[in-house]
């Protein structure tokens, strides 16, 4: 157990030093202390070594796969040509990583957004997001049947404190990104930032109401897929028994589900990043982050539930979407506990 919390704060280490660094860059290029370059080459030289890592990674998946190196290796699972596919997922996304350190690139990138390219935290932030796409895709190329292997196979206690530790962590992570700790923002500056501030007896009920009706948009998107002949993959419900299902079975469970997601994953994406990529984007990193969907009607409902956060955020705050989502899942969680 203690192994496991490790292991999730030391993968989140590099992210929150380039956000951390990025931060004091740009605190003191609005500061009379300077440019604050130093700061910006650091965090641009850690990121370059991700991408150069990523990049690496992938060519030693095409020269496995091109030598068939893979065949020697015993493997509870069929990987043939997913080994071509995982290393272009890690190429492809390297590649543009480091296409977004020419000016001209980031600027048409960052067009559809609200980003001040030289801002040096709107310009680490977006080429962060090429570790997700690469994490998604990387996962799309293993295979959800092959991680529903897997799971089956490292699946072992109650994934309660892990979690709780991954969502702390992604809380400190949407503070750091926004200024905590670097002299651009206070804590409380911070939260503010973040839309993290005490919500009105009106809004905790918009939060209540609007988390069980979010309960419906599953089966009714479950439904017309049905219709248009697109069913709903055992695979995914297999994957997803084997990593939330231990949740079901107590109350600690349920809270956890409803209460850790409500606080990691809202600061980060309603909190942090919307209102800089906007709704729909958002939503869309929102739904490839939950990649144990794949593509499949629940990565759908994953992104119609995000659009939902998403306007609420923008009508109300980040605090009324945190009682949404803890609503949401926890009455989720429930449903599986009693169905069973």
């Amino acid at each position: 157990m203690i192994s496991d919390v490790l292991l999730t704060i030391l993968q989140f280490i590099p992210l929150i030093l380039v956000l951390w660094l990025a931060n004091k860059g740009e605190a003191r290029r609005n500061q009379s202390e300077g440019s604050g370059m130093g700061w910006v080459i650091t965090s641009s030289i850690l990121l370059g070594l991700g991408f150069l890592l990523l990049l690496m990674s992938g060519l030693l998946f095409l020269i496995m796969a091109s030598s068939n190196a893979i065949d020697t290796i015993s493997l509870p699972f069929d990987m043939g040509p997913r080994i071509s596919l995982m290393g272009w997922s890690l190429i492809a996304p390297a590649i543009l990583g480091f296409l977004l350190f020419i000016p001209i690139i980031r600027r048409g990138v960052a067009l559809p957004f609200s980003l001040d390219i030289k801002n040096r935290v709107h310009s680490t932030s977006l080429s962060i997001l090429m570790f997700v796409i690469a994490y998604f895709f990387v996962f799309l190329s293993f295979g959800i049947e092959n991680m529903a292997k897997l799971s089956t196979e490292s699946t072992e206690g109650n994934p309660i404190v892990p979690l709780w530790t991954q969502q702390i962590c992604f809380f400190f992570i949407a503070m750091m990104g926004v200024g905590w700790l670097s002299g651009r923002r206070t804590f409380t500056q911070a939260l503010a930032r973040l839309g993290l501030v005490k919500p009105s007896l009106k809004e905790i009920a918009i939060g209540l109401g609007s988390g069980l009706l979010l309960v419906t948009v599953g089966p009714i998107l479950e439904h017309l897929g049905q219709l248009i002949g697109i069913g709903t993959d055992p695979q995914v419900g297999k994957l997803t028994e084997d990593m939330l299902g231990p949740l079901y079975g107590s109350v600690a469970g349920i809270l956890t589900l409803g209460l850790s997601a409500a606080l990691g994953e809202e600061s980060i994406f309603r909190g942090a990043l919307q209102p800089r990529f906007g709704v729909v984007f958002t939503a869309f990193i929102f739904a490839i982050v939950h990649s144990n969907y794949g593509f499949s009607i629940s990565t759908a409902i994953v992104f119609v539930v995000g659009l939902a956060l998403g306007f609420l955020r923008n009508r109300y705050n980040t605090s009324t979407t945190m009682v949404v989502h803890a609503t949401y899942n926890m009455t989720l969680g429930m449903i599986a506990f009693f169905s069973t």
